[in-house]
């Protein structure tokens, strides 16, 4: 199916070759001939109407003698390789360049008709049967006193002018070649720079088909066929990262599903077959309980994270107070912080500081990242966290003390279910997903969120949020507000 094309234009090439000859021979080849006819007769007939005027007109008013003109017409004849006769209206011959007429013999052509011409002043045929073969016949009028005294007619053999056309035939057949070679070259061009590359950006297009998005296409030019490719090329990296990113989230979903409903079942039998004793039940039914809450946390941060990457999320922008939001998310976990020994550090550009964002969306990324930070903070540390003003933008950082997270993990913890080997072995409970839904939020709100960690030592994660145009009507303000909590 896809050489078709190919062939089609291979054909379209030897038909152009075919017609192209076939038009040269019949067409171009009657066109020429004509014109050379037509040519060849305006030529004789201007010599004809001068030497009717000249020699014929002096020869009837007797200036010359018959001698002469036929001497002048025979000189002429040769020069001109064509045969001049001077006739009589009746059609007697008078001068015959080629053999002199016999004064003892009269000599006519037979069934003269200068009407021959049919209006026209050159004619062709045997010419009233003077001639063995076709030729070329003009026809001048020999006028004296306004009277019509005979005729000077020119005779051309039709083969002398067929061979000039065939000369001109020759060069349009020549010419018609050097178009055939150099649309020969024009193919072989193509075929190098447009059909061979195509053909790999079609066997690339099968391949990615039948779902091998692996398979690289062997195109580099700087064209449209090179923007073609590379454009393919991208899509197929683009559909194997996605589709990896699917096994991944599956070999993930599956697993945070199947660890707690396994847990679940377990316990559940174990109370009906009595392996744990009733007294027990109302322990493991909280067990229970917790696991539920943790498939239920999982599967909402699943829908959040659907949401944001299908354009699903709908920004309810206000002018809020970023400080306000921050001491309630801070407050929220005071009693976690003290459960674990931890103090949280509110440094906050003066009491008021309006950004323009979505709230809860916001509120969520603020927990989140606080909830992080309590998690992996080690006991008697501090987290810190910050707001800062740079022209139109409010600049929001979580700083925290605790274990950091390696070099090499620090690109994918925005990724779906990534968790770190310190997160695992630290929090088991958690979903992996807190990040990837703070990371698109941010980007919801074409906003950036930055991290510097160091393993040992602590994480700042800084996010970037609009600067709300209220805060220039606020009149007292501080420059910084600190709170512990």
């Amino acid at each position: 199916m896809r050489k078709r094309l190919y062939l089609r234009i291979i054909i379209a090439y030897f038909l152009f070759g075919l017609f192209g000859f076939i038009a040269v021979a019949t067409v171009i080849s009657r066109l020429t001939n004509d014109y050379c006819v037509r040519d060849r007769a305006r030529i004789l007939y201007r010599e004809a109407v001068r030497i009717s005027d000249t020699y014929a007109t002096e020869l009837y008013n007797s200036a010359v003698s018959l001698e002469t003109v036929q001497s002048q017409m025979e000189a002429l004849s040769a020069y001109m390789d064509t045969e001049i006769w001077i006739l009589n209206p009746s059609g007697r011959m008078i001068v015959n360049s080629r053999r002199a007429p016999d004064p003892s013999e009269e000599t006519i052509v037979e069934n003269f008709d200068s009407t021959i011409t049919a209006g026209n002043y050159y004619t062709t045929g045997s010419f009233f049967d003077s001639f063995d073969e076709e030729v070329l016949s003009v026809i001048a009028p020999i006028t004296s006193r306004f009277k019509i005294r005979g005729y000077v007619v020119i005779h051309l053999p039709m083969a002398e002018i067929r061979r000039t056309a065939d000369s001109m035939l020759n060069i349009s057949y020549m010419l018609l070649v050097t178009l055939l070679v150099l649309s020969l070259i024009i193919l072989f061009f193509f075929t190098e720079y447009v059909y061979k590359p195509l053909q790999h950006i079609i066997a690339a297009a099968e391949q990615y088909a039948l779902g091998n998005m692996h398979y690289r296409i062997s195109v580099e030019r700087e064209d449209e066929l090179g923007y073609l490719s590379a454009s393919l090329g991208y899509m197929a990296d683009t559909i194997a990262r996605a589709e990896d990113d699917q096994k991944k989230f599956i070999a993930n979903v599956s697993h945070d599903f199947r660890s707690p409903l396994t847990s679940m079942r377990g316990f559940l039998e174990a109370m009906l077959d009595g392996t744990i004793p009733p007294e027990r039940h109302e322990h493991y039914l909280r067990v229970v309980l917790g696991e539920t809450d943790r498939l239920t946390k999982l599967t909402n941060g699943l829908l959040t994270l659907n949401n944001l990457n299908t354009g699903g999320l709908i920004l309810q922008r206000t002018d809020f107070d970023i400080n306000a939001v921050i001491r309630s998310v801070a407050a929220s976990f005071e009693q976690t912080c003290r459960s674990r020994r931890l103090q949280i550090r509110l440094i906050l550009t003066g009491r008021i500081l309006y950004v323009n964002a979505d709230l809860e969306k916001i509120q969520q990324v603020l927990y989140n990242l606080v909830d992080n930070a309590v998690k992996f903070s080690r006991p008697d540390t501090e987290i810190t966290i910050e707001t800062t003003e740079k022209g139109e933008t409010v600049f929001i950082s979580v700083r925290d003390s605790g274990i950091g997270i390696p070099k090499d993990d620090q690109k994918l913890i925005w990724d779906r279910f990534y968790k770190t080997d310190l997160s695992r072995g630290k929090d088991k409970k958690g979903t992996g997903l807190g990040l990837s839904i703070v990371r698109e939020i941010i980007r919801a709100h074409d906003e950036n969120i930055n991290l510097v960690s160091t393993e040992g030592v602590g994480s700042t994660f800084t996010f970037t949020l609009r600067r709300s145009d209220k805060n220039d009507e606020l009149d007292d303000r501080g420059e910084f507000e600190n709170a512990d909590f």
